[in-house]
């Protein structure tokens, strides 16, 4: 078997893991699945986070992925890419076909049996993110027989298995054919039927997800009966949730409720850290008659910005500082100068570029979670240097839905926690296309699309390195943080499974 070069996804993902193992949370019994495990966690579940073919590009959806589906091949604790319904996988030596021999006998929950018809069915309905340009480059999907399908590639292309086989999109991914065809997409999302290790049992909005362990799952039956989401969207409700022990994991606890939970007996705080970056869109610099359209406006947000103040404040000091939009830890990654904190140097480009007493810049758009903890800094440095900014904050599925279809105006507040590489972050947020990019640079464009057909390493990284470059030298994005993930362990599980 032949793989390409894993991404530099590590599996230190609360987001993922926590649906992948919940099986560690307490011993498995002899007399099969028992017992309750619930999670608080910190956003509202929607219904398209149950369907694979509608994964938006960020990290959230997979933990409930993780727990209803199964994928190809996926990231498991120690190994970025492994094995999982394909039970190995094959490139020729011209890089233009991947074939995938499948693991038999995998039943979905209604019964029916995984085949490679399930495999191609899911791919071709596939339309989330990513989509556009996976498609583009695939020249067809055949079924070479019910357990061995065939990816023919229009041209070789190194990352193939990155955007197909990893959590960069949900592609990979499987959904059984015939029930998906009978009850229809919105039927789907009503009651989805997947191969993973937990069946669904009931779905309240904004209430909670129940799930129940799937006795036929091929790897492992869980030892955990039932896995509960419960939609707790405040910080402080989740935390006393856990102390009554209503919870035994409370999702994204900071500042100084972190700090409560480090001080209470019986709680643990449990950092966890995956490749996940917020930064700010400078939506309008395309646009001539905008002040972001001038480099030293972008420049000025960047050098008022406190970074390592947020990291203290919010994340007590775990996180780190972010250089890019592309996490550090990620392959590909090229290492810009930082912006120090300089609002001296902000309010002077301000005045440079026709601005001595700022300007009224409109709303600061964000997600709800994050913005509430990394944008209410935000905004209140660029304030204090003269950008004067209204924090707007939405529910997180309707934030990524507007910001998916380019409605959010002035700047927006993004965070990405999924996994991949350095083009696939690029592809979806600096090149023409891009599910999240509200423009683009042709220069940029022609050297993306170069280093995507490149099969020399070493030249392909210095395409990326170029691309990097530029991005940073005309101040595209205005990094933040890199934030941990920090988490509330209740005294009930005796391996609470995060960071795995």
């Amino acid at each position: 078997m032949t793989r390409s070069r894993a991404c530099g996804f590590t599996l230190a993902v609360a987001l993922a893991i926590a649906a992948a193992a919940p099986a560690a949370a307490q011993p498995a019994s002899a007399a099969g699945p028992n017992g309750q495990m619930t999670w608080a966690v910190h956003v509202s579940l929607a219904p398209t986070w149950f369907d694979p073919a509608e994964t938006s590009g960020i990290i959230t959806p997979f933990m409930v992925l993780y727990a209803l589906h199964d994928a190809l091949v996926k990231p498991m604790p120690g190994n970025a890419m492994a094995p999982s319904l394909a039970e190995s996988w094959t490139m020729s030596k011209d890089g233009l076909t991947y074939e995938f021999a499948l693991r038999k006998g995998v039943k979905f929950h209604n019964g029916d049996v995984m085949t490679a018809e399930d495999v191609k069915f899911s791919f071709e309905r596939y339309r989330g993110a990513s989509a556009a340009d996976l498609k583009a480059r695939v020249a067809r999907v055949d079924v070479v027989d019910p357990y061995r399908v065939r990816f023919t590639l229009k041209r070789p292309w190194p990352d193939f298995l990155t955007f197909y086989a990893t959590p960069a999109t949900g592609a990979a991914w499987i959904v059984p054919k015939k029930y998906v065809e009978k009850v229809g997409d919105d039927g789907f999302k009503k009651a989805p039927v997947g191969a993973g290790p937990y069946r669904f049992v009931s779905f309240k909005p904004g209430v909670e997800l129940v799930l129940e362990a799937f006795d036929g799952y091929w790897r492992k039956t869980p030892s955990v009966k039932t896995l509960v989401f419960r939609v707790i969207p405040d910080e402080s409700t989740r935390l006393a949730a856990l102390k009554r022990g209503e919870v035994d994991i409370a999702y994204s606890i900071t500042g100084p409720l972190a700090e409560e939970v480090k001080r209470t007996p019986g709680l643990t705080l449990a950092p966890t850290f995956f490749p996940f970056t917020v930064w700010m869109v400078f939506t309008e610099q395309w646009d001539a008659k905008s002040p972001w359209a001038d480099k030293r406006v972008r420049l000025a947000a960047n050098y008022a910005i406190d970074r390592q103040g947020i990291n203290q404040a919010v994340y007590l000091g775990y996180a780190k500082l972010a250089y890019s939009f592309v996490p550090q830890g990620m392959e590909y990654f090229w290492a810009p100068p930082p912006y120090p904190y300089d609002p001296k140097r902000a309010k002077q480009l301000l005045a440079e570029a026709g601005y001595p007493n700022g300007f009224d810049a409109g709303d600061l758009s964000a997600e709800a979670i994050y913005g509430a903890a990394i944008g209410e800094p935000v905004v209140n440095y660029l304030q204090a240097a003269g950008i004067r900014f209204k924090l707007r904050l939405l529910e997180r599925v309707a934030f990524y839905q507007e910001l998916g279809e380019k409605k959010l105006r002035h700047v927006v507040q993004n965070g990405s926690g999924a996994p991949g590489n350095t083009p696939t972050r690029i592809e979806v947020n600096a090149v023409t296309g891009g599910r999240y990019a509200y423009g683009a640079y042709p220069d940029i464009d022609g050297l993306f699309s170069e280093q995507a057909n490149e099969m020399n390493p070493r030249v392909r990284r210095q395409l990326l390195d170029k691309i990097q470059q530029m991005i940073h030298e005309r101040a595209m994005f205005g990094p933040v943080i890199e934030p941990a993930f920090l988490n509330g362990v209740g005294a009930r599980p005796a391996v609470h499974g995060l960071g795995l």
